[in-house]
């Protein structure tokens, strides 16, 4: 459907003017790398592979309407408004803090996964702002899904694109056409191949705002775009939606958000009131009105409108006339502490024992909620967060507290770093010190009684088998040594390693050769470890064994050879 740009109007009566010069200067502005409505555009995610419909090529949105209104004329640093103390044009800047979290987590999801394509958060935030208003203004639980369902009108051709059903309503509801769902507004074939699990519960949720804005920065990065060029950033704004004007909108929203922006509550946000496809009316998010029927244009020329003066805004008076209601402040973050483990530990590919907890106040001392919380990995370590991560972003609970998302150690042994940090204020860290071990064994036990005996230059009829164990559960993963020692002489440190004999019973290495010492042995899955076949030379007697693991665990073994017959 083609927006009607003459309905682009900012709010506010007297600005309609200046709204239309900057629309205007901005549009001559994007020549000649601008990609025009009806031109082809490029392939989404180049991981993914859309699922066809009855629109071919459909963008992200399905060219769905979106809201036109524009960001105030303000500069990157404007004058606060005499009378409230606030920005000219109202807090467009704020962005509610649920929202703002999940196009922060994209970008740094992005910056790992695809390095090259430079994406920028204020992107995300353009496209959710004119998409659905930062998600109805932040109207989200606190793991980031819509509290009420965001669906762009039904796509049946009636003045937008015609898209029978793809998903059999699963998203959208409807089992005929489809509709454009979530803050990001993906018509659901375009979600089947490009959706993504940002928030790690294990889902690809549309109406998930931190699902939505991964898989948006995804779609936006497809085709190996580099997003600091700038014929590359028109082809992914218009993979959204071919419009000229739809790339003018979220360039300016883009443009608007680099120059500043801030943390509002969840809830509080700006919501945007005018719609591409509509007069200008209230906005209700998820229950769309239809289209407003095109009619020809007239013959005759259109009357000169007149723009009524604009009129000094009244400032509102409390009721008892005690003056101008001062405009409440948003506590900021002023005690950053750790309520969790001082120390983390953890043997190799296993859990750590505590996790890194930390607690925001304000001023008053109050617990803070909804504050992003960065956890980082720092150090030569494969330690790691789910999905690979080497930090993550959490929000805080209603007490105050975030907590990071489950460690799971590598294979790499070593000290190393957890660092947290608040994103939006400068407080010192919290880090704690995390160590990775190797796997250990505190018991060794034989797994069978049988008698180890051979004959000179014989082979032994048994093989040792073990079972290792730490704290009496399995040890897995156990590193062990085994090796062919000599008996310690009398009056000899007890605690000094036995030497390794240089006769009697051996192994045999992959050439065949004698070996009396084996290293880098492991224990299986459930802590068994089974040793090589013995052999013995010509010497006759008895001789040991010894089995040591990593913790310490040790078994020492009689051997017996007995002259041949």
């Amino acid at each position: 459907m083609a927006p009607h740009m003459g309905r682009r109007l900012r709010k506010g009566a007297g600005t309609t003017a200046v709204a239309a010069l900057a629309v205007a200067a901005l549009s001559a502005s994007q020549a000649p790398g601008v990609v025009h409505a009806n031109s082809p555009i490029d392939q989404a995610a180049s991981d993914a592979t859309p699922t066809p419909s009855s629109t071919p090529d459909a963008p992200a949105s399905g060219n769905s309407p979106y809201y036109t209104d524009l960001p105030p004329l303000v500069s990157p640093t404007p004058p606060p408004n005499a009378s409230t103390g606030t920005l000219p044009g109202g807090d467009e800047q704020g962005i509610p803090a649920t929202v703002l979290d999940a196009y922060k987590r994209a970008q740094a999801a992005l910056a790992t996964d695809r390095p090259n394509c430079h994406l920028p958060w204020q992107l995300l935030g353009g496209i959710g702002k004119v998409e659905s208003g930062h998600a109805n203004g932040g109207r989200v639980d606190v793991n980031g899904r819509t509290l009420t369902p965001i669906l762009g009108p039904v796509l049946n051709g009636a003045g937008f694109a015609n898209i029978t059903d793809t998903d059999g309503g699963a998203y959208d509801g409807d089992k005929v056409h489809d509709r454009a769902v979530g803050p990001m507004q993906f018509i659901p074939s375009t979600w089947a191949s490009s959706g993504r699990d940002g928030n790690g519960d294990g889902v690809k949720d549309p109406n998930n705002v931190y699902d939505a804005s991964l898989a948006a920065g995804f779609y936006l990065c497809g085709g190996s775009r580099d997003l600091a060029v700038k014929a590359d950033l028109d082809k992914a704004i218009l993979s959204y939606n071919q419009s000229q004007e739809y790339l003018t909108t979220v360039t300016t929203w883009f443009d608007f958000y680099r120059r500043g922006s801030h943390e509002v509550p969840d809830g509080t946000g700006s919501l945007p009131v005018r719609r591409s496809d509509q007069t200008p009316t209230p906005r209700t998010i998820g229950k769309q009105p239809p289209a407003t029927p095109t009619t020809p244009p007239s013959t005759k020329p259109a009357p000169t409108p007149t723009v009524p003066p604009v009129k000094p805004p009244v400032p509102p008076t409390k009721p008892n006339g005690g003056g101008t209601t001062p405009k409440p402040t948003t506590p900021r973050p002023t005690t950053f502490e750790n309520t969790g483990a001082k120390e983390l530990t953890a043997f190799t590919g296993g859990a750590f024992a505590g996790q890194p907890t930390a607690r925001v106040k304000d001023a008053s001392g109050k617990a803070m909620a909804k504050v992003s919380v960065k956890f980082e990995i720092v150090g030569d370590t494969d330690t790691r967060f789910p999905g690979a991560a080497t930090s993550a972003t959490v929000t805080t609970a209603a007490d105050g507290t975030a907590t990071a998302p489950a460690l799971a150690s590598g294979e790499k042994t070593g000290t190393f770093t957890v660092r947290a940090t608040v994103s939006t204020a400068s407080l010192p860290a919290i880090e704690w010190k995390a160590t990775v071990v190797a796997r250990q064994a505190d018991a060794l036990l034989r797994s069978d009684a049988k008698e180890l005996t051979a004959v000179a230059s014989g082979e032994f009829a048994a093989q040792v088998s073990l079972k290792a164990t730490y704290k009496g559960a399995v040890a897995s993963g156990v590193t062990a040594s085994a090796a062919m020692v000599q008996a310690p002489a009398a009056g000899a440190d007890s605690k000094a390693a036995p030497k390794v004999n240089d006769k009697g019973p051996y192994f045999k290495d992959a050439k065949g050769n004698p070996v009396r010492e084996l290293k880098d042995l492991k224990t299986d899955a459930n802590g068994a470890l089974m040793l090589p076949k013995m052999y013995a030379d010509g010497q006759v007697g008895t001789f040991l064994l010894r089995v040591t693991t990593e913790g310490g665990a040790t078994l020492t073994l009689e051997l017996k050879v007995a002259a041949a017959s």
